[in-house]
Order: C-alpha cells, then structure tokens, then sequence
C-alpha cells in the first residue's frame, strides 16, 4: 500500500522536505515518519506538523498531495522506489536523485532534476528555469538519467549538463543546452536565443516549426536522417510522452558548435 503526504497548513514561509524519500521511510511505523525532521524557513519541525501521514510504509511508493508550490526539495537524492506528486511543487524535484521515478501531476518550479544521477523524472505540466542544470559553482549538471516534461521550461536547460537524455514537449526559454558537455536534449516547440552557446559536445534537437536564430559560432554540416532519433522515440513511447513525431523518418539539418569551444556539439533542426 501506498505512503500518503497530504499537505494541511499552508504557510508563506518554505517548507524543505529533503530527506522523506521512500526509501528513507519503507519499514518505519507512521509514528515514526511523523516525527521525521524537515525546515519550515530556518526552524526545524517534525513532518506532522504541516503533513498528514496516511497508508502504509511497507513498499518504496509514496504520494504527495496539496497545494505544494511552497514545498521545496521532494524527492531530492532519492535512490528508489515511486514518487507521485499530485500537485504543483517548488524548487528542487528530484534534485541529485539516483535512481527510482519521479511523477508530478502539476507544474513544477525551478532546478527540476539538478544535477540529477540517474532515474527518471516525468512532468506531465511545465517546469520552471534551470531544468537538470548544474548549481552556480558547479563543474556538472545533469550526468544520468532522463527527464520529461510534457509542457514547456524555462532558461538553461541542462546547462553544463554531462550525460541522460531531456525531453521539452513544448517550448524553451533562453540558453538552451548551456555549457553543454555531453547529453541530449531535444524540444518539441521553439526556442529562445543563445541556443547551444558555449556546449562542448552533446546534441541538441529543436524541433519546433519555428527554426531557431544560431549564434555565429556554428556551422552547417549537412542534411540527414538519424536513427538515433527513431530510437530516443521508442524510448518516449514506452514513457507516453505527447509530443513524438516519428522523427527517424525525417530528415534534420545538422549544424556543428559552439566553435570557440571545439566545434563537438550538435544542433538538430527539422530541414526546411
């Protein structure tokens, strides 16, 4: 049976939950989850204070549930298990999170899945800025796993990011692929400026209608079709992402950069 975390207080002032991970909670009695420590602004409070603890702990699933836009650090550095989010939530989703799988129902805010390890994250809403980015002063971002969102996202999107696989059903912001170092990402929708500015190596998709401006720094490689795109799309399938378009059958334009970072990366478009 499933763990249950019903917000009951709304409060102006976050709540951080990081820790309440299932499998931090698997085996304990509700009386001991309910007195698990998490931060109400600076004040470290017991989880019963602002969350009704209901069902069971005996497997790795747990859900939240309310009004969590103010609810920062779900399921951050989480190893296993499956995490539902039945509402919209804060910053931090899945944050350093290793393994398991992530499902949130609402939008969610900023730093989705930030130098996430490995899982899987699926946001069936938008997201906010900073989608499996690296953390000002960090080298990395994102180096494993896979991130869906099936709305749009904001700026630098897999900034720095190292390895895994993000998918935009609909649009990007501005500094899309940031300081790329290896990864894909791949839009659906439009994009805004500075598309791959500094990225390393790496590839990038926009496939929108809307052809992106490149910055001067890349250069036109050629016209093609890409069975990798046929197989990231059966990959999307099995996760019933919205926005696949049997990509493997049609040809992209495929442009090299950033050149003042080597030239490695890749940027994808759909061929005119």
């Amino acid at each position: 049976m499933t763990l249950r975390l019903q917000l009951m207080n709304s409060t102006p002032i976050p709540l951080e939950v990081e820790g309440i991970l299932p499998e931090a909670v698997c085996g304990k009695s509700l009386a001991a989850i309910e007195q698990l420590p998490i931060f109400h602004g600076n004040r470290q409070v017991p989880l019963a204070e602002f969350f009704r603890v209901l069902g069971s702990p005996d497997s790795d699933s747990m859900v939240w549930e309310g009004e969590l836009t103010g609810v920062h650090w779900i399921g951050a550095g989480m190893t296993r298990g499956i995490m539902r989010i039945e509402g919209p939530a804060g910053r931090h989703v899945g944050s350093r999170m290793r393994g398991g799988r992530i499902d949130a129902a609402g939008p969610v805010s900023d730093w989705l899945g930030a130098e996430m390890l490995g899982g899987v994250i699926q946001a069936h809403a938008d997201a906010g800025h900073m989608v499996g980015a690296a953390y000002r002063g960090s080298a990395r971002g994102m180096t494993g796993g896979t991130i869906l969102v099936s709305g749009s996202a904001g700026n630098e999107i897999g900034h720095s990011m190292r390895r895994g696989l993000i998918a935009i059903a609909g649009d990007a912001a501005d500094l899309l692929g940031f300081g790329l170092l290896a990864g894909t990402i791949l839009v659906y929708g439009n994009c805004g400026i500075r598309l791959g500015a500094g990225m390393r190596r790496g590839t990038i998709g926009v496939l929108g209608p809307d052809r992106p401006m490149l910055l001067p720094s890349f250069r036109y490689g050629c016209r093609c079709r890409l069975e990798i795109l046929r197989i990231i799309e059966r990959l999307l399938m099995r996760h019933r992402f919205p926005a696949t378009s049997a990509l493997g059958e049609v040809e992209v334009e495929l442009y090299h950069g950033d050149l003042l970072e080597g030239g490695r990366g890749e940027v994808l478009m759909r061929a005119a």
